[in-house]
């Protein structure tokens, strides 16, 4: 096992959502153990505070909506114009727009599952085009979620979506694996990151979560960065079609009663012709 931190040393690595929250975390990871990175994001002002952090050679960002084929072409384009070679990839972008099912709009089903599931199918696809093409293997990691397995009230359009991530990184290791490209899912749970803050801001929802995780705490981002760079890493290179639970054992306990914290469904019945 590699224990030098260099284990990426010579190698490009693209990073969706990689401005903010778990990608970030992975992205200067990478750095750290001397990759090249592409960071993609949809936000530029993001973006630009990544480049006026780093100022490195070995890092370049580009804008990229995930639910834009083109435009992932392009990131692929760009990461290979830039370094000549894609390695590696982690999927992280997502964001969800909660809402009961009775309640949810078709336009927040939409973004959700766009966002969290067609992203990273495009990803995807056009990530092991390239290493397909290139001969010499590669691996990619999709950020999918505890609530690939554990539903959640208000969660329903984020929950099946990241199933479908993890049922896409097996069908990516099922059709790809004999050609070298290993393809595994991070499922992380409960993270302090800007698109959870809502549970960080009210102390009796994250008591909530809390009472829920045997490990009694969320996580930090690094905490999933790591074993995100493992599964990328020549230290998993039996490793493919893998899930991996990394939320503090909560998945053993089972999900939070979030109701008293999003309120009660809007809709009601004879409220409106269904």
């Amino acid at each position: 096992m590699s224990n030098d931190g260099k284990r990426f040393a010579g190698k490009t690595a693209v990073v969706t959502g990689g401005a903010s929250g778990i990608g970030l975390a992975i992205l200067r990871r990478l750095l750290a153990e001397s990759a090249a990175v592409v960071c993609a994001d949809v936000d530029p002002e993001r973006l630009r505070t990544v480049e006026a952090e780093f100022e490195s050679d070995s890092i370049l960002c580009v804008q990229t909506d995930v639910t834009k084929e083109r435009e992932i072409e392009e990131l692929v384009r760009s990461a290979v114009g830039r370094f000549g070679v894609l390695d590696c990839a982690f999927n992280a972008a997502g964001a969800s727009r909660p809402g009961y099912l009775v309640d949810l709009t078709e336009e927040a089903w939409d973004y959700t599952v766009d966002l969290c599931l067609k992203g990273v199918f495009l990803c995807m696809k056009h990530q092991a085009r390239q290493m397909l093409a290139q001969g010499a293997g590669g691996a990619i990691v999709n950020i999918a979620s505890l609530n690939a397995h554990v539903p959640m009230h208000a969660g329903a359009a984020y929950a099946s979506a990241k199933a479908g991530v993890e049922m896409l990184t097996r069908n990516g290791a099922l059709e790809w694996t004999d050609q070298g490209v290993r393809v595994n899912a991070v499922l992380p749970g409960l993270v302090q990151t800007p698109l959870t803050r809502r549970h960080f801001g009210n102390p009796e929802a994250l008591a909530a979560f809390k009472a829920r995780i045997p490990l009694g705490r969320p996580a930090q981002p690094e905490e999933i960065a790591g074993p995100a760079l493992f599964l990328a890493s020549e230290d998993a290179t039996y490793v493919s079609g893998a899930s991996l639970l990394v939320d503090g054992a909560w998945a053993v306990s089972g999900y939070p009663d979030m109701r008293p914290f999003r309120g009660t469904p809007k809709w009601r019945a004879g409220s409106e012709i269904a």
